[in-house]
């Protein structure tokens, strides 16, 4: 379970969110927002007025009946009033159902646009902080009903207006009915408050459970894990799970509302008692003649949209009070730093790559992954790092390809310290293929080879050169629309034919085809050949291996691959324990030959 949060929002808090929620929506909609804001005043005084003269009419017939001539003209008049308002406010309901989508779409695209921005500049070691995960998921709640947000702020100001103007118009008629109905009104409010704080505290305290449970219902409706589920008997199991995980979620927050159920029909009666109370001492008011006819009907309305009022009110409140607590949450989200400006821009590729005792732990942890590491890469030379799993190989390649900075030394491209230098400047030279590396799934397969270079216009011969050099172009040609086919099953052309799932070999030429499409001066590779036969490998080795102007570095547990590098360095507990040449180190038969003895 992740940490409780018993943090509750002050009132100060409260009302800093609200301004910061309508300050937001003005900023991505004004017009939009100025017709919210007289959509809410007509919204609530429309209907009060409608009433009035509603019970105009009905006092003006009661007359007619009783003889007066005059009445039954103004019992017309009240009755064209009465209709010609009616239509205002069905055509005002129409134009404010376009206004809500208008507002609503502006605002949720603004604050998502500026969410995926930031979260895409923070720095890289955030994306495997737990802390930044968790608000993120908080993060993109707000992001998606931040339009909702603003909607509870309009309905909140309108069912204030309409709830003044309903005690007014009560006050008018008897001071204590006014009182009655706000006194009334109260415990529901109270309830309310209570409910709204309890739900937002509920979803702050099972942020990593809805997000193991969402994990768990993705995995279970991919084709690809299906098999093993199936074959290994985890079917069930993972269902039992998934409903275990579910009901930690909202059997919680059922039961709470259950506990409060009775408060709540409580409430739910002293309004009603009071609406009663307010209609029983209008209707004693008519039989002493004290009042007209129609106030029974005036008091009526008046009661019921107070009451009205007060329910939207207390529903927005509650509403907002939930999106103003992920506002705080978005806040500090959006307050994550995103590292220190990088000003320097390379003009051209670095004739020297240099790790100058360079040390890094993770900063979630305090474990060194990498200790005292110095090495030296030169433009053109072929370089490998081999090493055992979680010896620190891969760090190291995070660390040169500045995605994290080292905790202590320096990495420097020619003179220059790599952590000063702007990631765009720097990662133009660098192709980068991994094992876990795939395809773009709502991609086609020619989009997700041209995806290697997008900063220059398509090259036809760039994309057959690349394709044939991965050993793509065989199975591509005959996927059922060529390169144009979509390299997913479940995408689907516009003539209704489907994509195709890869094989993982597949997949991996085809990545391999977007990094000969880069055409890198710097190319990492790392275990990027897994998935395929011994002898593809080779030829496509043999051609990314004989371009003399390449600055290659591989990681990989091959020997096959590694033999043809310039320079071995072999890292052992985040140390570089050998250097040299394939021959150097089979001779020497240390832990390079340990490594790789059962393939020499």
């Amino acid at each position: 379970m992740a940490k409780k949060d018993t943090r509750k929002l002050s009132t100060r808090e409260r009302m800093i969110g609200i301004a910061r929620v309508a300050r937001i929506s003005f900023k991505a909609s004004p017009l939009a927002v100025v017709m919210k804001a007289v959509g809410a005043i007509v919204t609530a005084v429309l209907p009060l007025v409608t009433t009035y003269f509603a019970a105009l009419t009905t006092t003006a017939l009661a007359e007619a009946y009783a003889g007066d001539e005059a009445a039954g003209g103004r019992a017309i008049l009240y009755v064209l009033v009465t209709a010609f308002l009616g239509v205002l406010m069905t055509a005002w309901s129409s134009l404010e159902r376009y206004v809500n989508e208008l507002v609503g779409y502006k605002i949720k695209a603004a604050i998502s646009d500026q969410m995926y921005e930031h979260f895409l500049r923070l720095e890289f070691w955030r994306y495997d902080d737990k802390h930044t995960a968790d608000l993120f998921d908080k993060s993109q709640r707000f992001a998606q009903f931040f339009g909702y947000a603003f909607d509870s702020l309009a309905r909140i100001a309108a069912s204030l207006i309409a709830l003044t103007a309903a005690v007014a118009a009560l006050v008018l008629t008897s001071w204590w009915l006014g009182l009655i109905v706000l006194i009334s009104v109260v415990p529901g409010v109270i309830i309310q408050f209570s409910l709204s704080r309890f739900r937002v505290r509920h979803w702050n305290e099972n942020v990593e459970t809805r997000r193991k449970l969402g994990q768990i219902e993705w995995n279970m409706l991919q084709p690809q894990r299906i098999a093993e589920l199936r074959l290994y008997g985890m079917v069930r199991n993972l269902l039992d799970l998934r409903m275990k995980l579910r009901d930690a979620d909202e059997k919680t927050r059922i039961e709470f509302e259950r506990k409060v159920i009775w408060k709540q029909l409580g409430s739910d009666i002293l309004e009603a008692a009071a609406e009663v109370a307010a209609l029983i001492y209008t209707t004693l008011q008519i039989i002493a003649k004290a009042q007209p006819i129609g106030q029974f009907l005036y008091v009526q309305q008046i009661v019921s949209r107070a009451m009205g009022a007060v329910g939207q009110f207390t529903n927005g409140i509650s509403s907002i009070d939930e999106d103003i607590a992920n506002l705080f949450d978005y806040n500090e989200f959006m307050g994550l730093e995103t590292g220190q400006a990088r000003t320097i821009k390379l003009k051209k590729q670095p004739e020297v790559i240099a790790f100058e005792d360079v040390s890094f732990h993770y900063p979630s942890s305090d474990a060194s992954v990498l200790e005292d590491i110095s090495l030296t890469i030169r433009k053109g030379q072929n370089v490998a790092i081999v090493g055992e799993n979680g010896a620190g190989k891969s760090t190291l390649i995070k660390l040169l390809l500045g995605l994290y900075e080292p905790t202590s030394g320096n990495v420097y491209v020619d003179d220059t310290n790599l952590k000063d230098v702007s990631h765009e400047s720097w990662h133009q030279y660098i192709g980068v293929l991994r094992q876990d590396y795939g395809v773009y799934s709502f991609a086609t397969a020619r989009e997700n080879v041209i995806y290697g270079d997008i900063s220059k216009r398509q090259s036809t011969e760039r994309f057959d050169t690349a394709v044939h050099d991965a050993e793509a172009a065989g199975f591509l040609e005959k996927l059922p629309k060529g390169y144009d086919t979509f390299v997913h099953q479940w995408m689907e052309h516009d003539d209704g034919t489907s994509g195709v799932e890869l094989s993982g070999g597949q997949q991996q030429r085809l990545s391999l085809a977007r990094n000969f499409y880069r055409d890198s001066p710097i190319i990492v590779l790392d275990e990027p050949t897994s998935a395929i036969d011994a002898l593809a490998e080779s030829r496509i080795f043999k051609r990314l291996f004989g371009a003399t102007d390449k600055t290659i570095i591989t990681v990989s547990h091959r020997l096959t691959t590694v033999q043809k590098a310039d320079i071995i360095y072999v890292i052992e507990h985040g140390k570089i324990v050998e250097q040299g040449t394939h021959t150097d180190l089979v001779h020497k038969k240390g832990v390079y030959y340990t490594l790789f003895e059962s393939q020499l």
